[in-house]
């Protein structure tokens, strides 16, 4: 057999249609690939990334409009050494945003615990107030809280931004400890207090590791939402005490600036090299 028949004999068996077992297979992996499931995740994700990379390639045009008019680091350039304001407001928030995870974490994680291991009258009462600040609008929360600091006569400022992002991130802290004390296992405490361990060692050494995996989920809630939050913020903030998301409000009703589009690059580049250095961390954290 010569080369050219040999050449003929792959293309024939190329060409011909699969038969039998093996084209049952392919059928079903042909409606895998295109299923109408998957059909609708790639458009989700396509929808959802879309404008993110719009907002990356805009972020090097030359000029503000959304022409293309060539590729320029002109607005990183404007981010780094021109935007003073704008950092400021992104320390405001970074600060309030670590501020009030933590303390929204430690409140909310002794309040679960304490609920979860005591009986008292009052149990259920405290349970449903807790989640209130979850399941209300956020307009609502902010006029309160408005009201509240001008009845108290206390000046808007960071302390009562910070004070307000406490208060709507306790729920979540609360709801994910709470979830993860439902499947903890109470005969560990007795064995705890049976070794001589005290309520304050049984707390440290026992149900906080226990806990540790709810804790730090909703310690990474609670600094997401408070990034992101501007309903609140905006009725409690003063002269001053910008955070980012009321900045940026701020700047836009002048035009979208390039400049926000450079900070978004950056926040989403940190973003990615934080959840992957923290990716193990969390997986040793969930797996304990």
């Amino acid at each position: 057999m010569n080369f050219r028949q040999i050449v003929r004999n792959i293309v024939t068996s190329l060409k011909a249609p699969p038969s039998g077992e093996a084209a049952r297979h392919a059928r079903r992996a042909y409606r895998r690939v295109f299923s109408f499931s998957q059909t609708i995740f790639m458009a989700t994700i396509v929808f959802l990334f879309l404008p993110l990379f719009v907002l990356v390639l805009y972020s090097f045009n030359a000029s503000k409009g959304m022409n293309w008019t060539g590729f320029s680091f002109i607005w990183y350039e404007e981010l780094f050494f021109n935007s003073r304001d704008l950092w400021r407001a992104f320390w405001h928030s970074i600060v309030i945003a670590l501020g009030s995870a933590v303390s929204a974490t430690i409140i909310g994680t002794l309040g679960a615990i304490g609920v979860n291991w005591y009986r008292f009258r009052l149990r259920g009462y405290v349970q449903t107030i807790s989640f209130l600040p979850m399941i209300l609008p956020e307009i609502i929360i902010g006029v309160s809280l408005s009201v509240f600091f001008a009845g108290i006569k206390m000046q808007l400022g960071l302390l009562t931004i910070l004070i307000a992002h406490i208060t709507f991130n306790l729920p979540f802290v609360f709801l994910m400890v709470m979830a993860r004390l439902d499947e903890f296992d109470f005969s560990i405490i007795e064995a705890a207090h049976d070794l001589g361990a005290n309520e304050v060692q049984t707390l440290l050494k026992v149900t906080i590791p226990v806990c540790m995996p709810g804790i730090v989920s909703g310690f990474l809630t609670a600094i997401t939402i408070s990034l992101e939050d501007f309903v609140i913020t905006y009725f409690v903030t003063g002269p001053g005490s910008s955070t980012l998301p009321i900045y940026i409000y701020s700047a836009i009703r002048f035009g979208v600036s390039p400049v926000i589009n450079a900070l978004s690059v950056v926040m989403i580049l940190g973003t990615v090299v934080l959840t992957f250095l923290l990716r193990n961390f969390l997986k040793y954290i969930a797996a304990k």
